[in-house]
């Protein structure tokens, strides 16, 4: 199977196994969605999902989530972890949103990451999922399937999104990250994962015979 063939039959493979492509994390527009992003960094998406109502029922705007007291916001993210960083990121964040650009969350890249906490990957999921804009977020299920599934070689997170750009149709970007996260969360997680087991590396690689590791970047 040539490089374009293996690629070609991930991405139809996968469309048939998760022909619809929610998004995980609860939301109500982008504002909402910007800070379940941030507050899923090294936190599951159900834990974000737990969180969440009790945070927008406090406040669910840039101008409003920018007046909560920082000790009554670090209560609220509490159980998603790091906590105390997150909640000054989401102060921050709300703060150049509603002074800087008039209350709505930034539709391009640069901007976005421009905003405390953002990083690409965060501003990346945000520019797909909440405005349908091409992108394709790298987390770490994306990461690591890309490896096994040799379409990339793994040296950096940035490495991978571009090699996964380069590979595949943008059209298919903001379907098809979701579709590898979700392969990645029920069919090829990371303890069971060493590419020889899961139905892509027995397809792509049927000459596979020792398992291949993957940098975790």
């Amino acid at each position: 199977m040539t490089p374009s063939e293996r690629c070609a039959w991930i991405e139809g493979r996968l469309a048939e196994l998760f022909p619809e492509t929610p998004v995980p994390l609860d939301h109500k527009d982008p504002f909402t969605l910007l800070v379940a992003v941030l507050l899923s960094a090294r936190c599951t998406d159900a834990m974000v999902n737990r969180t969440t109502p009790a945070l927008f029922a406090r406040a669910d705007t840039p101008e409003d989530m920018a007046l909560v007291p920082l000790p009554e916001l670090e209560g609220l993210v509490r159980p998603c972890g790091t906590y105390s960083r997150k909640a000054k990121a989401i102060i921050g964040l709300s703060r150049r949103i509603a002074e800087d650009f008039g209350g709505e969350v930034p539709r391009d890249m640069e901007a976005l990451t421009s905003l405390p906490g953002v990083g690409r990957k965060t501003a990346s999921v945000v520019v797909s999922q909440a405005f349908g804009e091409p992108a394709f977020p790298v987390d770490t299920h994306v990461h690591r399937l890309a490896q096994q599934w040799g379409l990339t070689g793994g040296e950096s997170v940035e490495r991978t999104e571009r090699d996964l750009r380069r590979r595949f149709p943008r059209a298919s970007w903001n379907a098809l990250h979701l579709r590898m996260i979700f392969f990645g969360r029920t069919r090829c997680q990371a303890r069971g994962c060493d590419g020889l087991r899961c139905e892509v590396c027995r397809r792509c690689f049927p000459g596979r015979r020792r398992p291949r590791d993957w940098n975790r970047a």
